[in-house]
Parts: C-alpha cells; structure tokens; sequence
C-alpha cells in the first residue's frame, strides 16, 4: 500500500491507553506513514509523538469558544493538508471528526461505549476486542467495526535490581501497574498481598486513590513491604524482576499491561474481568480469579509461588497467545488494509 496521511485526535490522560497510542502511532511511523495530531497539552508522551509530526494542542470541550476555534482550525487542517485518514481515540474526540469526503474516518475504542452519537461522521468504529465490538452493535451501530486489537510495546527488557529498592534478592515480589483509581482495584491486591505470608509488593503507577492505598498497606501491616515507584516510563523493567504481575482490575476492557507482563517472561494472575476472559485462558497463559476476591487472589499467588512448574508454564504460555494474537506485524497489517478502505 501507499503512505497514508493520518490526522490522529486524542484526548486522553495519562495511562496505559495513552502508553499504546504512542506505541501504535510509532509503529506506523516506521511504516512511512505521514502523521499529525490533535491532543491535550500538557502529555508527559509528547516528546515521543512530536518527532513523528506536528501536535495541535487544546483541552477540547463540549461548550467553550476554544472549543469553537478547535473545530475551525481542525477543518481547515483537513481542508489544505488532505489526509487519507481521520483517527479519532475514544468517544469524546470523536465529535471532532468532520464529514471530509475521500478521507477514512475511523474511532478506535479501547472501551465500551454509552452512545453512538458523537461518531455520526464515521465510516467504521474500530474495537480492541469483541465485546466493545459487540457493544456498539447492541447500540444499533450498523456501519462496519472490525476487532483490531493490541501489542506489546517491543522494549529491550532490563530488570531493575531489587537491592537499588530495598528489597532484598529471595523476596518474592508481586508486581502491579497502572493508575490508581478505584476500577483498576489496586485495593484487592494490597489485601490480597496481606495474606502471602512474606510476600513484597511493587505499585508502578500514579493517580488520585494513592493516598487511601499507601494507608490501606499501613493498616494490613505490610507497607514496609511495599514499594510505590510512582509514574515509570518504562514499567516492564520492574514487571520483570517480580515472580508474579497481577491485574485486579473490576473493569478492563482488554488489560494491555498483561500483554507487557508476557512480553517480560513473569507469569500473570488476572481477575475475570472483561478483556483477560476474552483472551487469557485458566492454567494456560495465566491464573484468572473473580474480582473483589482477595482471598481468591491470594490463593492464585500462593499457588504460582509453591507449585513446582506452574511459573514456567505460565510464561509459555503467554509467550504462544502473544505470538497467536498480538503481534505488531498482524496489528499494523489490519490497520494498513483498513486504511486501504478494506473493512
């Protein structure tokens, strides 16, 4: 195929979908792809996405006179630049996406939708996994929305060393990463960490529920035991000396950092929620347990931790669903055909 122009607009925060924008808008640089976008100033990512072209800034809002000059400035981007296509990231930015004949005009969800109407202007919805895709279906959505799903950030893995963190070398180390808001259910782990008799904790990760976590250690008695990094720009280092990743999300549409966590050879235990039952499968690539159950959690670790095998098992088989689902070729071969008006 032809390089593509895409126009990307993106206004999230700061977390793992952001940290697979960069990764994806990357990839089709490699590609030769010709790229520009519309983002939130401020990103602690737009160092990474600024080499790749040039970033319209604005903190994009329903009713606001900037909001008002966006949309100009927006249509007339695409009145003298002419890109082949229109990327919008989530709901919201799509309300931007003008109606630009012989562009294709796609939204990639990453999370289930409450409405379809801010993608009137759109050709096709992209979806990460099936359920959102079967979501915006519920929904009435009757134009195309194709699964495309994620990859692992292709990182040089480099453990960090336990001593530089206070942690001594025969610990056994849970690991968890992302933001700490009340869905992603970093609670359960730290009560589930409380019953592994030993066990250290590593948080990787930022946000507005710190504070109650760092105080939920203390209360269950293992907040020497627990070690908060904050914000790291490459989490999958530190994965990578854990003896097991847990994602206790109650809600995750895919759970990107799994895909991270089998990209660092650790073994993984993942609550049921909606992306990991879509994808990991029970004593094959992973441990799933319900969400909230601590208990449940705890048994997962207990179990990686005692039984003979069961770790190295694990990291194989999350190194075959990786290769089987989420590769960066089959990733960027799908998007090429889509911007190819394939779909």
């Amino acid at each position: 195929m032809s390089a593509k122009r895409i126009l990307h607009m993106h206004f999230g925060k700061d977390g793992g979908a952001e940290r697979f924008f960069v990764n994806l808008v990357q990839a089709f640089g490699e590609a030769g792809m010709e790229q520009r976008f519309v983002t939130r100033p401020g990103r602690m990512w737009h160092a990474e996405i600024a080499e790749l072209g040039p970033i319209l800034e604005s903190n994009y809002r329903r009713i606001s006179p900037m909001s008002l000059l966006l949309t100009w400035r927006v249509r007339r981007m695409v009145r003298d630049w002419k890109p082949d296509v229109i990327m919008a990231w989530m709901s919201r930015s799509s309300r931007l996406v003008p109606d630009a004949p012989g562009a294709v005009k796609l939204t990639r969800l990453g999370d289930y939708p409450r409405h379809l109407k801010n993608f009137r202007n759109n050709d096709l919805i992209v979806a990460n996994t099936p359920g959102i895709a079967q979501a915006c279906r519920d929904l009435g959505w009757q134009k195309p929305v194709p699964v495309v799903s994620n990859f692992a950030r292709q990182v040089e893995i480099k453990p960090v060393r336990r001593a530089d963190h206070g942690t001594p070398e025969d610990a056994f180390v849970i690991a968890g990463s992302g933001r700490f808001v009340g869905r992603k259910g970093f609670d359960t782990l730290i009560r589930a960490a409380a019953l592994v008799p030993g066990a250290w904790l590593w948080l990787a990760g930022a946000g507005e529920r710190e504070a109650e976590l760092r105080a939920l250690a203390q209360e269950l008695g293992i907040a020497e035991r627990t070690k908060f990094f904050g914000w790291v720009e490459e989490p999958m280092h530190i994965v990578a000396s854990a003896d097991v990743y847990v994602m206790p999300s109650r809600h995750e549409p895919l759970g990107n950092v799994i895909l991270e966590a089998w990209h660092a050879k650790v073994p993984v235990v993942s609550t049921r929620s909606e992306g990991p039952s879509w994808f990991a499968t029970e004593g094959k690539d992973a441990l799933l347990v319900e969400i909230d159950d601590a208990a449940g959690m705890a048994a997962a670790i207990t179990r990686l931790r005692e039984e003979a095998g069961l770790a190295a098992r694990l990291v194989a088989g999350g190194a075959e669903t990786l290769e089987a689902k989420f590769t960066k070729p089959q990733v960027i071969a799908q998007y090429m055909r889509i911007f190819d008006g394939e779909f």
